[in-house]
């Protein structure tokens, strides 16, 4: 791949993040394919010009780098090692970016896959939910190769800032799991912070403006406790794929002999939640917990 042109990118998953990440990178030039389950949902970036494909198949035979931001490992294991997968369909020399929260042991087996095909894999899963790809403000966390990484820095920062490589295969995937235990027990101490504050008889917006810009502060008190006030409870990021990745991130600790009470309770409240009905809301839906009284 020359550095001359704009290499042809496709992108598999046009959901609540990837379509504005699939946008940002056809606004900065590049000519993106695209494919997602449900073809209606990608109907709005068709019309803007991106170029659909009825399988994965057909995306890989045009594309020089593909991107994928999917639900779960399963879907991701079926996207990439399965019949007429990424790996078996796409060209030599052909990057595979996986963005979706997923398995480091996948993401190693993945890029031992490429590997043999002459294939560059990444793992690069992403934080921000919504604002932040709607902003191109990602943070973006990628494991593999070095060379492949800088390869590819100028596509990453068309959706993101916070642009790090960690390490080798699965680097980017152990490093978004620090990430998650870090917002789930901090999810917590926003939802009783506004709790408190509710039955102490506060006004939770003028609560939020103190305890905002102080030591409290956290991405999760300034973008969606404004949200848990107003009621507004539709999904940055989900509920259910929000219990996928502590599910995750609790059997890697496992397999590291590492106990997380933390992320444990986290996840049990989450689960409530989800059992309520509310698996498809935003992550800030957990506030219902205690709003409800349950």
């Amino acid at each position: 791949m020359t550095q001359q042109a704009k290499p042809t990118i496709g992108f598999i998953g046009t959901g609540v993040m990837g379509s504005s990440m699939a946008r940002h990178l056809k606004n900065a030039g590049y000519e993106v394919h695209i494919y997602t389950r449900t073809r209606s949902k990608a109907q709005s970036l068709i019309d803007e010009g991106l170029v659909w494909h009825d399988t994965p198949a057909e995306l890989a035979r045009e594309c020089a780098v593909i991107l994928t931001i999917v639900g779960y490992p399963k879907d991701v294991e079926e996207i990439y090692l399965g019949e007429g997968g990424l790996v078996a369909t796409a060209k030599s020399g052909t990057y595979l970016i996986d963005m979706t929260t997923s398995s480091p042991e996948l993401a190693r087996r993945i890029h031992a896959a490429a590997t043999e095909r002459g294939q560059y894999a990444l793992d690069a899963p992403v934080s921000g939910g919504d604002v932040g790809a709607r902003n191109a403000a990602l943070s973006i966390m990628v494991g593999g190769e070095k060379d492949a990484f800088d390869e590819m820095l100028p596509i990453f920062g068309c959706m993101g800032k916070g642009i790090v490589w960690q390490g080798g295969p699965g680097a980017g995937q152990h490093t978004k799991m620090a990430n998650q235990i870090a917002i789930a027990s901090n999810m917590i101490g926003v939802c009783e912070a506004l709790i408190y504050a509710k039955n102490a008889g506060l006004d939770p917006e003028a609560v939020l403006k103190s305890i905002g810009s102080g030591a409290a502060g956290s991405w999760s008190l300034s973008n969606l406790a404004p949200r848990m006030i107003a009621g507004d409870f539709e999904p940055g990021f989900y509920v259910k794929h929000f219990i996928k990745d502590m599910g995750i991130a609790l059997q890697a600790a496992e397999e590291m002999n590492l106990k997380l009470p933390g992320l444990t309770l986290a996840k049990e409240l989450y689960e409530k939640v989800a059992a309520a009905g509310l698996a498809d809301k935003g992550t800030h839906a957990l506030y219902l917990a205690w709003a409800d009284g349950e």
